[in-house]
């Protein structure tokens, strides 16, 4: 399957190859490379604009001044900017506050038994001034959905009730 000059020619390649080191031992540095690097750090700041220049021409490097991207942000445009906060999620309420906004005049004991029922604590006296300073917050931070239930039983009772 093989020509003979294949193999050798393989066997010849693998003998320039290095295996490389074990896990935990430095790798051996290259003789030219460590020779260039010593160079390089013997020039003068005058020295190393000129070796920068000279190496951007001859690798046909872009113009481009150095400046870490951590420092100034990434640049992008404003609208992007808009968009990304638009994308962003927006915050779901989890507490509410029911509020007695007003009542039916006509339904006003009844109101106000439904609220001594309903807020612990509370006398028939205490329930009817309650009642009677709307518009006035009835709970507050409270789940949606016992807010919701609030709400209905309030309105059985002839109040208006918004939830906030």
């Amino acid at each position: 399957m093989f020509s003979a000059e294949a193999a050798a020619a393989a066997t010849e390649g693998a003998k320039n190859l290095t295996p490389p080191p074990p896990e935990g031992v430095a790798k051996p540095v290259n003789p030219k490379l460590e020779s260039i690097a010593n160079s390089i750090a013997g020039l003068n700041l005058l020295e190393v604009s000129e070796l920068s220049a000279l190496l951007k021409s001859k690798l046909n490097l872009p113009e481009t001044s150095f400046v870490p991207q951590m420092a100034m942000g990434p640049a992008r445009p404003a609208a992007a900017a808009e968009e990304e906060e638009e994308a962003a999620p927006k915050k779901v309420q989890t507490s509410f506050k029911v509020k007695l906004v007003k009542f039916d005049e006509k339904q006003k004991v009844a109101l106000i038994k439904e609220v001594k029922n309903l807020l612990e604590g509370m006398n028939l006296v205490q329930a009817k001034k309650f009642v009677e300073s709307a518009p006035t917050v009835v709970k507050d931070d409270i789940p949606k959905d016992e807010a919701e239930k609030l709400k209905e039983a309030l309105t059985k009772a002839g109040a208006v009730v918004e939830i906030e």
